[in-house]
């Protein structure tokens, strides 16, 4: 189903006993993260909490409620993209891709664009949305990003920081659109920093421009629905709109308009909309420090200055927000769900793939686990370099893989496999290649290495002669006797 409205979303996650509505004044600097950080770490990832009252640190009350830890579940993530299970969109994406076989994992990303194509997911443009309810403009002054409840997460962050924009900007020679979701500090009424790391698409497009000498024009939304968001968290690569991808999820193509003062088009359902432009020559300014999805603080760097020349938005917005720090939190359920919906894509190149996980305490990038059906000897170090190749993987820091049986959502039972059926010396491989921008552990920024553990059985291709043994387990008749013995004890203590 599609939302038309972060209103709209909050009112079902209300109904479905989703919610909690926080009615006592609240500050945005430290209390309302410090609410969501525990919440988040409650059984499930707890509820979504709607701040009514967000005050800043004077106790000035902000016209603008705040939403946070929307995505902070497995259910929620599901309702969130119009679904009662995740898994339901991966069987989508599975159909869309399964037409021709691929040979490789960019001809599945080509199948995959042409499928969206197909189910009519590409935006539209329409004469005008309720983003432009009430349009304010920096020539005519006034508070800017000030009225926007915009949170300070951690005690040593640089400053207050959007952490759920869609960042929307478009090459200079294609015109293709690309919507990510990079960090912004407030700098002041109406500038910011742009957080975008050398990776990704936007920095890319924002090189152009600098090299031409001329300002990007840019946008960023807030809120709308929430399959918007989501969509520019997803590892999406080149050439597939995520704006098209979010039209697809939610079974209803995205509307757009014409921004008031950019030559850019945003999407009609945002709850608001900061447009403005990149400086082409201008000095990179000071972003952080901030508290990251890492556990840690990244530490101040120079980064582009945003200017906005405008800001809009709904009458009765909804100002959308989320905390990262250790986990588990929010995020963690964001990058779970682009696993489960995207493994139909990695399963169509690596066809011993049988599971992939990312497990809460490797924050994304840190650690991933793979199970596989393996059939020839060092098939799991194969299947590793795959996946070191395809896209963000390249910066995982550490792969695990296990037999087709084990449970990789289940870091108990993986880190059990791990420990059993590893040799050092011979299950572990070293490589060197990117690394996240946000790792401090690397010697050099941008830049590391990553070890792949094979936690299989070993064949004797592989150097074991030894006579794998069998593990211990009980009868099937045996474990439901069991069960039996235990409840009729159980009924009659």
């Amino acid at each position: 189903m599609a939302y038309e409205s972060l209103s709209d979303w909050v009112e079902r996650l209300d109904r479905e006993g989703e919610l909690l509505r926080i009615l006592e004044p609240a500050r945005v600097e430290l209390e309302i993260a410090a609410a969501a950080d525990q919440e988040s770490k409650s059984a499930h990832g707890g509820k979504a909490l709607l701040f009514e009252k967000p005050v800043d640190s004077s106790g000035e009350p902000y016209a603008f409620p705040v939403l946070i830890n929307g995505y902070g579940s497995a259910r929620r993530m599901a309702m969130a993209l119009g679904r009662e299970k995740l898994e339901e969109i991966a069987g989508e994406v599975s159909a869309l891709v399964k037409a021709k076989p691929p040979a490789g994992i960019g001809e599945a990303w080509d199948l995959l664009k042409k499928g969206l194509d197909l189910r009519h997911a590409r935006p539209v443009s329409v004469g005008r949305g309720a983003c432009q309810d009430v349009v304010h403009r920096a020539e005519d002054g006034g508070k800017g990003l000030g009225e926007i409840p915009v949170l300070k997460n951690w005690p040593n962050d640089g400053g207050p920081f959007l952490t759920l924009p869609q960042v929307i900007t478009e090459d200079p020679e294609t015109n293709e659109r690309n919507v990510g979701m990079y960090r912004m500090q407030i700098l002041g009424p109406w500038e910011a920093a742009l957080h975008w790391q050398l990776h990704k698409v936007g920095a890319r497009h924002g090189k152009k421009y600098r090299e031409m000498g001329k300002p990007m024009p840019m946008a960023v939304a807030l809120g709308g629905d929430p399959a918007n968001a989501f969509a520019a968290t997803a590892p999406l690569p080149d050439g597939i709109d995520e704006f098209m991808f979010a039209g697809f999820l939610r079974k209803k193509s995205v509307a757009f308009v014409p921004a008031v003062s950019q030559p850019i088009q945003v999407p009609a359902d945002a709850d608001f909309v900061i447009e403005g432009t990149v400086d082409p020559v201008g000095d990179l300014v000071n972003e952080g420090p901030f508290g990251d999805h890492t556990g840690f603080y990244t530490p101040v760097d120079k980064y582009p200055r945003f200017r906005a020349t405008a800001i809009t938005h709904r009458k009765n917005a909804i100002y959308p927000a989320t905390v990262v720090g250790k986990p588990p939190m929010e995020d963690f359920w964001l990058g779970s769900a682009s696993v489960k919906i995207f493994l139909p894509v990695l399963k169509m190149n690596f066809p011993e793939l049988v599971d992939l996980a990312l497990p809460a305490e490797g924050v994304f990038h840190n650690m991933v686990f793979v199970s596989l059906k393996k059939q020839y000897p060092y098939q799991a170090f194969k299947l590793m370099h795959g996946l070191w190749g395809a896209g963000q993987m390249m910066f995982t820091k550490m792969i695990v893989a296990v037999d087709e049986q084990v449970n990789v959502h289940d870091t108990s039972e993986v880190l059990f496999y791990m420990g059993a059926n590893m040799d050092p010396e011979r299950d572990m491989i070293f490589i060197k290649g990117p690394s996240d921008s946000l790792d401090h552990a690397t010697t050099l920024p941008n830049s590391g290495s990553h070890v792949g553990i094979d936690a299989t059985k070993k064949l004797p291709g592989e150097g074991y002669h030894r006579g794998w043994p069998e593990e211990c387990q009980t009868t099937s008749e045996a474990a439901v006797r069991a069960k039996e013995l235990l409840a009729m004890a159980k009924k009659t203590k």
